[in-house]
């Protein structure tokens, strides 16, 4: 396992803001901690991945308690954090350069939320030749307004995006899978 990194992405307390609506997965953090355990205990390369918000109102500007990352994903001293703007993990920061220093080709991704950054990361972790193994039940998404003017239940765009991506850019598997291999 000491090629395959754990990456987390924008596990902050700003993803609680009920501006974002209903969410989906309430034991979300609950498995990324019991990720983030496991690659502790092995000592395997962890990655901790911050959204820096631009956005004027967000709950993910630096500048704001929401910004802080969630007690469940805490970075430890030495696990590095890499800093984004835009949805994916890759782009503005040296995310890839790290992985690629350390030969690392396998990523397991977990974190937030399952149709923004932690889709938008994925698809482009595999774009980038990475093999990706996304740990669905430890992730979760917000309910959204659909442009006809109806809404899409958090579940629904849950459900919908891990589909989207499952064989074609990863592997969804669950905490429970990992856990146990």
């Amino acid at each position: 396992m000491s090629d395959i990194a754990l990456v987390l992405i924008d596990v902050q307390k700003g993803i609680d803001d009920p501006r974002m609506g209903v969410r989906n997965n309430p034991r979300a953090e609950e498995n990324i901690a019991a990720l983030l355990k496991l690659w502790r205990e092995r000592k395997q390369p962890i990655a901790h991945v911050q959204h820096n918000s631009t956005e004027p109102d967000s709950s993910l500007r630096p500048d704001s308690p929401g910004h802080a990352f969630k007690d469940a994903a805490l970075p430890l001293d030495g696990e590095p954090i890499f800093q984004k703007t835009v949805n994916s993990a890759f782009i503005g920061t040296n995310l890839e350069d790290w992985l690629r220093e350390r030969s690392i080709n396998e990523l397991v991704v977990a974190g937030m939320t399952t149709d923004h950054c932690v889709s938008t990361s994925v698809r482009m972790a595999e774009n980038l030749g990475f093999t990706v193994t996304l740990v669905g039940d430890a992730t979760a998404a917000h309910g959204h307004a659909s442009p006809d003017g109806g809404t899409i239940r958090a579940d629904d765009v849950y459900r919908i995006n891990l589909a989207s991506l499952h064989g074609e850019f990863c592997t969804v598997v669950t905490t429970e899978s990992v856990l146990g291999s």
